[in-house]
Formats: C-alpha cells, sequence, structure tokens
C-alpha cells in the first residue's frame, strides 16, 4: 500500500453547508488519505458524517481515518490519527488490527517519529511546517527536519501546517510522501475550485 500524494482533512466550520459537496470535489481530484477531524461532542453527528465519508471514499476507493477517536475508527473498520495527548499507538494497533492506517502527530521531534515506529505507526506527521490557521501555537518544522527524517525512518512522512499550491513543492522534495492540507484544499469558492487544487497538489509528486 503507498501512501503518497494529497491528504486532506476536514474542518467542520470551514465546510459547514457544504461538507460533503466539498469532499467529494477533493475525492474527484484524487486523494491519497481523506481525514475525518471533528473536535466536537456530538456524537450521533460524528458517526452519520463519518458514514457518509466512508460511502463516498469506498466509491473514490480512497482510505479514511478518523481523528483522534480509535473507537469510532473500529466501529467503521478504518484507520486512525492519533495526537501526542491521546497516549500510545499500541492500544489502538491491537483494537484496530495489523492492516489498519494509524498515524501519529510527531510535531517537529525526530524522536517522537522513532518511537511512534516502534509501535507500529503506519505513517508520522510533521509539522507545522508554515502558519496555520487551524493550530497556530504549534511548534515549527523545516525541510532539514525532513530530510533527517528520511534518513532515520522508514514510513511514510506526512507534512502539516498552512500548506498551500504556492509552498507545498519544495516540502515534496525534501521527502514529503503526504501533504497533510485543510484550509488550502477546502478554502475555495467552488466544488470546481477545490477538485482542482487537489489535482495540483497531486501533480506536485508526479513531477518530484
Amino acid at each position: 500500500m503507498t501512501l503518497r500524494g494529497l491528504y486532506a482533512i476536514t474542518d467542520s466550520q470551514l465546510l459547514a453547508g457544504k461538507f460533503l459537496p466539498y469532499v467529494e470535489a477533493a475525492l474527484e481530484g484524487g486523494v491519497a488519505l481523506l481525514q475525518y477531524r471533528d473536535k466536537s461532542q456530538d456524537e450521533s453527528r460524528r458517526l452519520r458524517e463519518a458514514e457518509a465519508l466512508l460511502d463516498l471514499c469506498e466509491r473514490y476507493k480512497t482510505r479514511l481515518i478518523i481523528n483522534d477517536d480509535a473507537e469510532l475508527a473500529a466501529r467503521l473498520g478504518v484507520g486512525v490519527h492519533l495526537g501526542q495527548t491521546d497516549g500510545p499507538l499500541t492500544p489502538a494497533r491491537t483494537l484496530l488490527g495489523r492492516d489498519a492506517i494509524i498515524g501519529s502527530t510527531c510535531h517537529a521531534q525526530l524522536e517522537l517519529a522513532e518511537q511512534a515506529a516502534r509501535e507500529g505507526a503506519s505513517y508520522v506527521a510533521f509539522g507545522r511546517f508554515f502558519n496555520s490557521v487551524t493550530k497556530p501555537g504549534a511548534p515549527a518544522a523545516d525541510g532539514a527536519l525532513l530530510e533527517q527524517a528520511r534518513t532515520r525512518i522508514k514510513l511514510p512522512i506526512c507534512v502539516i501546517g498552512g500548506i498551500t499550491l504556492d509552498n507545498a513543492a519544495p516540502l515534496v522534495a525534501h521527502g514529503a510522501d503526504l501533504l497533510a492540507v485543510i484550509h488550502g484544499l477546502f478554502g475555495a469558492d467552488s466544488t470546481q475550485e477545490v477538485t482542482r487544487r487537489a489535482r495540483a497538489f497531486n501533480a506536485l509528486f508526479a513531477s518530484a
């Protein structure tokens, strides 16, 4: 299984009123992974939205990841992304099975990525690389970190944090396998523009 390309992450506020059309538009443009990220406590809505996303992902042959909620991921039979405050990966790996995709937030620290690799992560995520609307206070990462990670970690490397079409190419050149994008993808005026951006992000990997 290759984890390479655009990693689209949903944002319930940004996508309010256009959630499924915009997600489908991104999938139309090609998405390696889709993460459902919703920090609300409305469990019935989260289940309903996650199920709708799973239907879309199956139609477009994309893998769905649930942010922070291994139980919901287990219920749907999909992967999970865990932050540093979500505890060790090992229980999630036991719960979801050896084939599930499990990602780990590693901020700008190689040691966290090496620990995640030992605990069974499928990919490691570094960030933020640029000013991020979603996580403005996150510690900064850079291209040198990516190059070090390439030599020390034998897992796909995801980059996140303020990534746009204008700044993504150097990250791919430094070894990023997955570009995790929220506003740079979904902060668009139309579904057509979302699809165009998704294709453009993926084109960066074709030339790398």
